[in-house]
């Protein structure tokens, strides 16, 4: 199945302003080299919809945009404790029925969850709300700490910003690492945060980390990244004890070092896979792995192909 192309994000009364931006930004036309995405954002009704900031907005498609989009985005809105009307409920089954990748984020969880979609599954939401979520849709695995996650046709993210890592999750999913680094470039953004981190930290994400130790030895890593890298040595680098540089790279990453490493290699070794005809042994050397057995073996059973099976999705390389 070819990427998406066509979207269609619903906006309920009292959408977030925040999640229109998100969206709006990120499948916004671009020049030359990047996707060109057929958006619409759309409502109950088109015409003026009310807004959590009580800034009015026009929106100028209704629900029949749902029935041609390739992937749905459910927006939060403030009467998210009250389930959609029938129409909605019935447009995210049939769009969902006919194959199209249906998401949401923050409380838009709750629209899917009412049109029974996120039954059987895991899922996410803004965590203040992950609790609610769970009690009243028991057959939902609601996982409150995860930034987003991926049940193949359904993709559930967490609240306010986290609707950028989502959103870049889809881009990286479907059209590759490359891209969806460029569109995250584009917007100032940290490229990729996996899905498991936690929603909420007590330093930000290490593309922004405010201490400055922490910061340059994140960097030196990145440039280092075909070396070995043991957490010993990052420690010494930074000039803390293993367990304390252990415990400020959690509190500012909400990952190991150990996973924040393995993470970055994989997604160097997917953009060189995408974007170079360098063999696969010499990525493996490139992002620090000892052979292409090993980095196959990663690559398996993290990503879920083999590196060859990867590029030929995405280049169309033999």
């Amino acid at each position: 199945m070819p990427p998406f192309q066509s979207i269609a994000a619903y906006a309920p009364p009292g959408v977030g302003m925040l999640a229109v931006g998100v969206v709006c930004e990120v499948f916004a036309p671009r020049g030359s080299g990047f996707p060109r995405f057929d958006f619409a954002l759309c409502a109950d009704r088109p015409g003026r919809l009310a807004t959590d900031s009580n800034v009015p907005l026009t929106v100028e498609h209704g629900l029949d945009r749902f029935a041609s989009a390739d992937l749905l985005i459910a927006l939060p809105g403030t009467d998210f404790r009250t389930p959609p009307p029938p129409a909605v409920l019935d447009a995210l089954t049939a769009a969902h029925a006919r194959g199209a990748l249906v998401a949401a984020h923050c409380v838009g969880a709750f629209a899917l969850a009412a049109a029974g979609l996120l039954d059987g599954r895991r899922a996410t939401t803004h965590w203040r709300f992950a609790e609610l979520l769970a009690g009243r849709h028991p057959d939902v695995t609601v996982e409150p700490d995860a930034l987003y996650i991926d049940e193949g046709h359904i993709v559930t993210g967490a609240g306010a910003a986290a609707g950028f890592d989502m959103c870049l999750h889809l881009l990286r999913r479907e059209y590759g690492a490359a891209t969806a680094n460029a569109i995250a470039r584009d917007m100032v953004l940290p490229s990729h945060r996996d899905g498991g981190q936690a929603q909420y930290l007590s330093a930000p994400v290490p593309e922004d980390c405010h201490d400055e130790r922490l910061a340059d030895v994140l960097a030196w890593a990145r440039e280092h990244l075909h070396e070995p890298l043991p957490v010993a040595d990052l420690a010494r680098r930074a000039m803390m004890s293993k367990r304390s540089f252990a415990r400020r790279f959690t509190a500012a990453t909400g990952t190991t070092p150990h996973a924040w490493l393995r993470n970055l290699r994989l997604s160097s070794a997917e953009e060189l896979l995408e974007t170079t005809d360098l063999p696969v042994e010499e990525i493996a050397h490139r992002v620090g792995y000892g052979s292409a057995a090993v980095l196959r073996e990663q690559f398996v059973r993290r990503r879920g192909v083999p590196p060859r099976s990867y590029r030929r999705s995405f280049t169309g390389a033999l």
